[in-house]
């Protein structure tokens, strides 16, 4: 019998309070628990368990040098949105890993980005039945025009707690 992990629980109490409540508290609980995030200033918008949507908006702490929005911390976006989707529907005895990160920056960024992760109940299923995979996990990437400047494919995997 898989057991629920804490993370999964307080996302499913958060989202019965306001949207804009459950998105500041799975906010702060995220950068809290990823300092780096916190840095940037990435933030969860919204997640309803199956997808989640992050966004990085274009400040001066993850800026370039031509004021738009770092190869960096748009790889941090899509690698913090897909793990976090993972990681909520893992069960508690499993640890996420990120196994592949493959971005290919084919267009210049404008403006705050916006990353859109999604699982599969296949995917989901695989995941709590399994003692230890991978899944390809789909993250869209989007500039604030609606272009993708990022295309990514993210393989996470999971192994056993020890």
């Amino acid at each position: 019998m898989t057991s629920i992990n804490p993370l999964r629980k307080f996302v499913d109490k958060v989202n019965q309070y306001p949207i804009w409540v459950s998105s500041k508290l799975m906010t702060w609980v995220f950068r809290y628990k990823v300092k780096l995030a916190g840095t940037t200033g990435i933030e969860v918008l919204h997640t309803d368990g199956k997808s989640a949507t992050y966004r990085q908006k274009n400040k001066s702490k993850a800026q370039n040098h031509i004021g738009s929005v770092h190869a960096a911390a748009m790889a941090l976006l899509a690698e913090s949105c897909t793990g976090f989707i993972v990681g909520i529907n893992l069960p508690a005895d499993k640890l996420p890993l990120i196994k592949t990160m493959n971005l290919n920056y084919v267009k210049r960024a404008t403006g705050d980005m916006t990353a859109v992760a999604s699982l599969t109940d296949e995917q989901i299923n695989l995941m709590q039945t399994t003692e230890k995979g991978e899944v390809n996990v789909k993250v869209v990437v989007q500039d604030a025009t609606g272009i993708e400047p990022l295309l990514c494919e993210m393989i996470w995997a999971w192994v056993p707690k020890r």
